[in-house]
């Protein structure tokens, strides 16, 4: 066993973020469950972009595809995907209870917007897999709230995405509970509905760190210049422990054992976009400094290949939480308002996730669809 492994001893699931049919086939996934532990997989148009321009398996499964659009191509093969990746992981789904053993499949990112047409897609999508270990994944946008509600109400599993700030993160848990408490109203089960919250990490230094840099070239105050650098790299790590008090706050409540009485399980909060962006911090930094009881991390392959060689497990989230708090306080009287950082990280996150669809669909037209 590799030392992936060893995270679940301190209670949290690592799930791979990645897919492709060379990893499924050659029997790659069950070597990683087996091996790190890896519990669950979660994908996006980037991963599968990737996947269709490095896999040559891709371009035999298009030509022998009767036309059609990009997108009902790709829908195609995604679901040939996902329905593999579930089935693989099924045995992992059934002996953790259904807590584990989950495989992610977007909604087009370009209905984030709209809640309607989010819901039918998902409902579709959910029909065509039939698989009861898979996840849609929606965008944490205000009208993403309103689908997660209505599907987690019919009992359709869902990972909502894109979180930044810890208010969103409180209106997606409010989403998710009101979902569970209307299907439970009307006399349905509520106890095979999962759901985890995937709380993006590195992109919050990325775009913090940038406007930390800019007032350090604009200050000659040694003071003001030791306490933002005393910044650099430490704000997403602190915003994630502060959002990990509110998920252990929300399902602790009378509210939530109301729902875990009859079966109800938490929605778990997933630490997403885990890669070291920058090359100057460690690129085992978001495993390492997010280790908690009833989280998930879903890291890319590379990552997971640094932690296996030098990775090292601690109980690290409920560390100096008084900490994290004077951090962003500090962030804040520096000013920097982290709010505005992360809702322009939500506008620019749906606007990247567009943007790898449309590549996604231009590497199938390359293939020979309209």
């Amino acid at each position: 066993m590799s030392k992936i492994s060893h995270i679940a001893d301190a209670g949290q699931s690592i799930w791979l973020d990645y897919i492709d049919r060379h990893l499924l086939r050659s029997g790659e996934l069950q070597q990683m469950i087996t091996e790190d532990g890896i519990r669950g997989v979660t994908s996006n148009p980037a991963i599968f972009e990737k996947a269709i321009r490095t896999d040559k398996e891709y371009a035999s499964a298009l030509q022998h595809l009767d036309g059609g659009t990009a997108a009902e191509a790709f829908e195609h093969i995604a679901i040939a995907d996902i329905c593999a990746a579930a089935d693989v992981l099924q045995p992992l789904y059934q002996q953790s209870l259904r807590r584990d053993g989950y495989v992610s499949l977007e909604v087009s990112p370009k209905l984030a917007h709209d809640a309607v047409a989010t819901v039918k897609q998902a409902r579709r999508l959910w029909q065509a897999v039939n698989r009861e270990n898979l996840m849609i994944k929606v965008p944490a946008t205000v009208e993403g709230m309103q689908a997660i509600t209505q599907l987690i109400s019919e009992g359709i599993n869902v990972n909502a995405t894109l979180l930044f700030s810890r208010a969103m993160y409180e209106r997606t848990a409010e989403a998710f509970l009101l979902g569970l408490e209307k299907r439970l109203h009307g006399g349905a089960d509520v106890s095979g509905v999962a759901s985890v919250a995937s709380f993006f990490i590195s992109r919050i230094d990325t775009a913090v760190d940038t406007l930390l840099e800019t007032k350090l070239a604009q200050t000659s105050n040694k003071e003001e210049q030791t306490l933002l650098h005393g910044l650099l790299g430490k704000v997403a790590i602190a915003n994630a422990k502060l959002a990990y008090v509110h998920y252990k706050q929300v399902f602790s409540s009378a509210r939530w054992q109301a729902l875990a009485e009859h079966g109800a399980q938490s929605q778990r909060l997933l630490w997403a976009s885990t890669g070291t962006k920058n090359p100057a911090y460690a690129d085992t930094l978001y495993i390492e400094e997010l280790i908690g009881a009833d989280t998930v991390n879903t890291a890319p392959p590379a990552t997971l290949a640094a932690f296996r060689k030098h990775g090292e497990v601690r109980a690290s989230l409920d560390e100096d939480v008084e900490g994290a708090m004077l951090l962003l306080n500090q962030l804040q009287a520096a000013g920097i308002a982290l709010d505005d950082t992360t809702d322009q990280l939500l506008d620019d996150g749906v606007l990247l996730f567009a943007q790898a669809y449309d590549k996604l669909l231009a590497a199938i037209q390359e293939h020979g669809f309209s």
